[in-house]
This record gives structure tokens, sequence and C-alpha cells, in this order.
């Protein structure tokens, strides 16, 4: 996985503030119980990712 830096204009910063105070508050204000979360909501996401991106089976080899 690639390294990458992203800039956000306010415009999206504001956007996503908004979303991570709904995430935290879903989580009841516990910060670190909301980041632990995303964290393996992401390791999931990017396990689908992975996968699409595979060849198939039958066509790994030759």
């Amino acid at each position: 996985m690639a390294d990458r830096i992203i800039t956000l204009d306010s415009r999206q910063e504001a956007a996503l503030q908004a979303v991570a105070d709904k995430f935290v508050a879903l989580h009841k204000g516990d910060t670190m119980k909301a980041l632990k979360e995303m964290i393996v909501l992401n390791g999931r996401l990017q396990d689908q990712l992975d996968a699409l991106q595979a060849p198939p089976l039958g066509k790994r080899y030759g």
C-alpha cells in the first residue's frame, strides 16, 4: 500500500469533521473506541479492495 498525503480544502475539512463528530458520538464520546473501530473498518475495506484487484484463481499462473 502506497503512502499518500491528502490535502483537503476548508469545505472538505468541515465535512470530514462533521462525519468524525457523528462517528465519535455513535461511540458515546469515546474517541479511542471510535478510532479503533475505524481502523477495523478500514482494514476490512482494504481487504475487499485487495480481493477485487487480485486476478481470478484460474488466471493467476500462465
